[in-house]
């Protein structure tokens, strides 16, 4: 249960750290963000230990570097499909009811 409390946190971390390196707004949801940031920080891993700097002496600061950039890369492609899926779905509804009626 702890560690899935864990990943849920460092999610929310890595992604709000990706968010803030982004420039601009980002129009996503908070668990969106989370979402995002497990899979920068799952990814980050694969990519650390395929070139064996997962675990080193102290602070595996290329590893989270690396989560958070991967993070910082999903948000920047993710962003605008959701903002763009929400602000036109709205008018293609509206454009289907006014042609039936």
């Amino acid at each position: 249960m702890f560690q899935i409390i864990w990943i849920v946190l460092a999610g929310l971390v890595i992604g709000l750290l990706a968010r803030l390196i982004l420039r601009g707004r980002q129009d996503i949801p908070i668990w969106l963000t989370v979402v995002l940031g497990i899979v920068g920080a799952l990814v980050g891993n694969v990519i650390a230990s395929a070139i064996g700097v997962r675990h080193t002496g102290g602070v595996d600061w290329i590893r989270h570097v690396l989560q958070v950039g991967v993070a910082v890369a999903l948000i920047a492609v993710v962003a605008p499909m959701w903002a763009t899926r929400h602000t036109h779905g709205g008018d293609r509804r509206q454009r289907h009811t006014a042609g039936r009626l």
